[in-house]
């Protein structure tokens, strides 16, 4: 009964299934394997200490940034150099902008450091000036940010002297100098009151660190992956419930007779082909006829 499977259609439809279905178990372990190892950094970074109250160490020590590293007190030493402004970045559910300026280092880099946050729209005129000569900052390590990041403007065409994004490739094409793939913010007001004016900007959480929206995007997918899987293998026990009830049926002998071929009665009638009734009346008009009407023999 089930000889239907080795046919070529079928061959077509098993490898199908035997291809699918592991395919669609695969990915949503993987996906699930995603939202577990964020779970883990969830718990991990709840437990861990607050990176901010551990000991500053050089700029240098705590490069390349990753999950340990953000966050942690970083010094710098260097003068202040370009000033630019990001616009549309919140604080306390209050828009305004953040005061970012470069910091030129002893190994010709520049840092990135964000001294505070002021409301409103970003204008030069209400900028306190950041501190002459030269400075030695500590703050709080940050990775560059990306086009996932909280704020960032990725539109583009911002007036001069402002910009969307703190990373170093967009900074690297503003400044006549190298800049570091990283920033800091400063945790509290500058000193001399000079930036008195302005708010600290807290420092985020690691990217991937955290239960948010993506974390449970990636539970999500895990469902939809093995509810495919199963839905795959339903439908191809549907097709063979259906193929073998139709093989049992033909040989049962259930299925019912074709109709007859209209062009087989269409032959059996010639005079049907000639476009006249069978036993439609002779012409009385006809030579076979006489002038009475009766056929001539």
């Amino acid at each position: 009964m089930y000889r239907f499977l080795l046919t070529p259609r079928w061959w077509g439809i098993n490898l199908f299934v035997v291809l699918a279905i592991p395919f669609c178990v695969f990915m949503g372990t993987w996906q699930l394997g995603r939202f577990e190892d964020r779970v883990q950094s969830h718990e991990q970074a709840e437990k861990a200490p607050d990176p901010s109250t551990r000991a500053a160490k050089p700029l240098d020590a705590l490069l390349p940034v990753d999950k340990v590293t953000s966050g942690r007190p970083a010094t710098a030493t260097g003068t202040y150099a370009d000033q630019f402004l990001v616009p549309g970045r919140k604080l306390e559910d209050r828009e305004g902008f953040y005061v970012l300026n470069m910091l030129r280092t002893g190994s010709g880099k520049a840092l990135p450091v964000v001294r505070g946050w002021l409301p409103g729209s970003a204008t030069e005129a209400r900028v306190p000036a950041a501190p002459k000569g030269e400075v030695t900052v500590t703050g709080d390590l940050q990775a560059s940010e990306n086009t996932h990041s909280d704020g960032v403007n990725v539109r583009g065409g911002l007036p001069s002297g402002q910009v969307g994004m703190i990373s170093a490739a967009t900074l690297v094409n503003l400044v006549p100098y190298d800049v570091y793939d990283a920033w800091v913010t400063l945790p509290e007001a500058e000193a001399g009151g000079t930036g008195g004016a302005m708010k600290p900007v807290p420092a985020a959480a690691p990217e991937g660190s955290g239960l948010d929206l993506k974390a449970f995007q990636n539970l999500g997918y895990t469902g939809e992956w093995f509810v495919f899987a199963a839905f795959v293998l339903f439908m191809w026990f549907r097709l063979v419930r259906r193929e073998a009830e139709a093989e049992r049926d033909i040989a049962l002998g259930l299925v019912p007779e074709e109709a007859a071929d209209p062009a087989a009665e269409t032959a059996e009638t010639p005079d049907a082909a000639e476009g006249a009734p069978k036993d439609a009346p002779e012409d009385p008009s006809s030579p076979d006829y006489d002038v009475a009407s009766t056929p001539v023999r």
